[in-house]
């Protein structure tokens, strides 16, 4: 009979694991579409926003200076990193997240409700930045957090798989603003009076709903068993670890500069394969808006697939030579791809930028695994917060408007994809340096 009722409880207790995992799964999955979904609407919405907040008669001043508020956004990311990074291993993943996520959400939904440049002028565009840095701020902390509670949830050996749900997420936020766009597009129009008064608002205005929904998903689970082990441990010896961003910077700098630059390919490979490609082949080589939107979706649908693949396939093999096959791949083929796409051939535009997302999701859907395993459990959130954030405030939220810049600069329409390969090179460097932990347990990090 006692056998009888241990085993009850075993099975009830593994039942149990696998629905706080479900529920973990779900809300880091939420928070992170929320955020990509924001930035998705942004990039494709960026021709309406430009003439709704910067009315000029040169459009491309109006693109940049919409790309501008993007990229000076970021400037609140490394803000945001120390403080959701010191929040998270002082106070815990779960608060640090259920606290993060009504801010990033508040923030977006108010954006959906800013007045135009023609209704308050000038107030228009600062309050579309004020916001976007509130949402930086606190968006800085959601990627990093829910890779590291997954991480710290999920089974030893199949981390890189759990760990790809957070940039799947991003993906689909990414596909959802872009079909929402493209349909919006197609149905209205670009310049019609229906979208540039209320269409582009309707993705800001859903963070609402969808960050209550999260912040009550989050508020019904414990913080990860790795976290509350290593508060165990300080509290039985009497230790209490109230300064990881100075320990982080004190014993775990090196580890950091290498996160650094392997968060640097990321960044901009993220904002330059998914957000600026679209505007790139509108733009700058004068493709078929319609189609370009069409292959966008294309690439994102076989984007989240990879993904997934990427992470499985790094549970075997390990996430170095994943992250090294990624910057060799971007190095070769980054030159020849924008060559390919002057073309303006579709069924070529589609493939360069098929094999461009499959580069990209082997760095993409293997990183949120090796910044994890990269720090301590003292320094996790920390060390994960800081290194990715302050490559993407750096080098991902102004991807698109280096871009732009480059381009007019030199007259050069490939002249981004040197810029690329020259940040790919940095990266392998970084990870021709760095260890792999992919086989061990998190609790053996030190």
């Amino acid at each position: 009979m006692a056998s009888s009722d241990t085993m009850v409880a075993r099975s009830a207790s593994a039942e149990e694991e696998h629905a706080t995992l479900r529920r973990v799964a779900v809300s880091s999955f939420l928070g992170n579409f929320i955020e990509w979904f924001d930035y998705a609407s942004y990039s494709y919405f960026a021709t309406v926003i430009a003439l709704v907040f910067f009315p000029t008669e040169n459009s491309t001043v109006a693109l940049m200076e919409t790309f501008a508020v993007f990229a000076l956004s970021f400037l609140m990311r490394p803000v945001g990193a120390f403080f959701w990074g010191h929040m998270g291993d002082k106070k815990g993943r779960k608060w640090a997240l259920a606290t993060s996520i009504l801010l990033m959400t508040a923030a977006t939904f108010c954006i959906g409700l800013l007045p135009s440049y023609a209704t308050v002028g000038l107030l228009a565009p600062a309050l579309l930045l004020l916001l976007r840095m509130v949402q930086s701020f606190s968006a800085s902390g959601e990627y990093a957090g829910a890779a590291t509670f997954l991480a710290e949830y999920a089974p030893a050996n199949h981390r890189g798989l759990y760990c790809s749900l957070v940039p799947a997420s991003t993906a689909t936020g990414l596909l959802v603003g872009s079909t929402l766009a493209t349909l919006m597009f197609m149905t209205f129009g670009h310049d019609s009076a229906f979208v540039t008064e209320w269409g582009w608002r309707i993705p800001f205005l859903l963070a609402g709903p969808l960050g209550i929904i999260t912040h009550y998903i989050r508020t019904r689970v414990s913080d990860s068993p790795v976290y509350q082990e290593m508060q165990d441990k300080l509290e039985a010896k009497g230790e209490s670890d109230d300064t990881p961003i100075k320990l982080l910077f004190t014993k775990y700098w090196r580890p950091l500069i290498i996160s650094f630059g392997a968060c640097m390919l990321n960044a901009v490979g993220f904002y330059a394969v998914l957000t600026y490609l679209p505007n790139y082949l509108q733009d700058t080589i004068g493709y078929d808006a319609g189609a370009s939107s069409l292959i966008t979706t294309i690439c994102l649908v076989a984007y989240i697939a990879f993904i997934f693949l990427s992470g499985r396939i790094s549970d075997k093999f390990g996430r170095k030579k994943m992250l090294i096959i990624a910057s060799v791949g971007f190095i070769v083929f980054t030159v020849p791809a924008f060559m390919l796409m002057g073309s303006q051939n579709f069924a070529i535009i589609l493939v360069v930028e098929l094999v461009m997302c499959l580069l990209l999701t082997i760095n993409d859907g293997t990183l949120s695994s090796y910044l994890s395993e990269t720090f301590p459990t003292e320094v996790r959130y920390s060390g994960f917060a800081v290194s990715f954030n302050f490559a993407n405030a750096i080098f991902g939220g102004s991807a698109s408007f280096i871009s732009i810049a480059l381009i007019e600069a030199t007259g050069n329409a490939i002249a981004p994809a040197w810029y690329m390969v020259a940040i790919s090179v940095i990266a392998l460097i970084a990870m021709c340096m760095t260890h792999d932990n992919s086989k061990k347990k998190l609790t053996d990090i030190k």
